[in-house]
C-alpha cells in the first residue's frame, strides 16, 4: 500500500499514520483526506493490528487546509483528491474533513493522536473521533474558522462539545483563537502533555499496553458502545446493548482465556479475530445515514 502524503507503518500489532507534508507544516489536501480515509480502513481490516497511532512528519502535526489556492480555497470544494469526487451528503459536496475524520470514528480498534506541533483547522477538528489525544509541550490548538469565514467542519460540531463540553466549545470555535497544549489539557481536549521527545515512545508505549494485553474483540465491542452511547437518550439503550456483548463474548475463548490467565498469574493470549462486520453484536457506529451518495 503506498501513499503520497502519508506513511503508514506496522510495526507489533501498532499501525502508525503520518502525515507526510512536512514542507508544509502537513496542510491538509483531498489527497490527505483521501488517503486517510484508505488508511483508516486498511488498519481496520488488518488482523495483525491492534491499535492505530496517528501522528505529524517534522515540525507540525497538521497546520490546516493547505491555502494554497488563494481566496478560492473554500469556494472550490471539489478539486482534486483521490478518488477526485468525495460524494454528497444532503445533496450538496461532503467536506473533505468529514472524508477523513469519520472513517477514524467508525474504527473497530483505539485510535491513538500524538499532537507533535501546530494542530489548526482541520489538524484540530480531524483527532476528535480519535479515543485518546497526547500533546507535545510544543502543541498548538485552533478552531479558527471563524477567521477564516467558513464554519467548523470534520463533524466536530457533534465531536467537540461531546469532548470538552458545550461553554469551551463555544469559546473556542468563536474567538478562533489559537491556544497552547495546557490550555488543551485543562479543557479536557488532551488526556495529557509531555516533553516533544517523549511524545511518540509515550504514545506507542500505550499502545502497545492496549496490544499485548487486552482482547482485541472486547476492546472493539467497547469502543463502539462508549461512543454510540453519547448520543442515547436512556442508560437502558446501553444496558441493552452491553448485555448481548457480555452473552456472546462470555460464551467466546478469549473470556475463558482472560479467566485462566488471571487464574494462572501469566500474560494473557487472545487469540479471536474481528472478523468483518459487527463485533459482539454491536451495531457498527456511526452508520452512514440514508443521504449519503458516492
Amino acid at each position: 500500500m503506498t501513499f503520497e502524503q502519508l506513511r503508514y507503518e506496522v510495526a507489533g500489532r501498532v499501525a502508525t499514520i503520518t502525515l507526510s507534508r512536512p514542507d508544509r507544516l502537513n496542510a491538509f489536501t483531498p489527497v490527505m483526506a483521501a488517503e486517510l480515509a484508505r488508511a483508516a480502513a486498511a488498519a481496520d481490516a488488518d488482523e495483525g493490528v491492534r491499535v492505530v497511532v496517528v501522528t505529524g512528519e517534522g515540525r507540525a502535526f497538521c497546520a490546516g487546509a493547505d491555502l494554497g489556492a488563494g481566496s478560492g480555497t473554500f469556494a472550490d470544494r471539489d478539486r482534486g483528491g483521490d478518488p477526485p469526487v468525495q460524494g454528497t451528503v444532503d445533496g450538496v459536496a461532503r467536506d473533505w474533513g468529514g472524508v477523513a475524520s469519520l472513517p477514524f470514528a467508525a474504527l473497530r480498534k483505539p485510535v491513538i493522536a500524538a499532537v507533535n506541533g501546530p494542530a489548526v483547522g482541520i489538524g484540530a477538528t480531524m483527532v476528535l473521533p480519535m479515543d485518546v489525544r497526547i500533546a507535545a509541550g510544543s502543541a498548538r490548538f485552533g478552531f479558527v474558522f471563524a477567521r477564516r469565514g467558513i464554519t467548523p467542519e470534520a463533524a466536530s460540531t457533534w465531536f467537540l462539545p461531546r469532548v470538552v463540553g458545550i461553554s469551551r466549545a463555544v469559546e473556542w470555535v468563536a474567538t478562533g483563537r489559537v491556544f497552547g497544549a495546557d490550555e488543551a489539557l485543562r479543557g479536557g481536549l488532551v488526556s495529557r502533555v509531555v516533553p516533544d521527545a517523549d511524545l511518540l515512545p509515550a504514545a506507542l508505549d500505550l499502545a502497545r499496553e492496549i496490544a499485548d494485553n487486552t482482547s482485541g474483540v472486547a476492546v472493539a465491542a467497547a469502543r463502539q458502545m462508549l461512543w454510540s452511547m453519547l448520543g442515547a437518550p436512556s442508560p437502558w439503550d446501553a444496558h441493552r446493548v452491553e448485555s448481548r456483548a457480555l452473552a456472546e463474548l462470555g460464551r467466546g475463548p478469549d473470556a475463558a482465556e482472560g479467566v485462566a490467565a488471571f487464574l494462572a498469574k501469566r500474560a494473557p493470549a487472545f487469540t479471536t479475530p474481528l472478523g468483518e462486520g459487527p463485533v459482539a453484536g454491536v451495531p457498527p457506529w456511526p452508520q452512514p445515514p440514508d443521504d449519503v451518495a458516492p
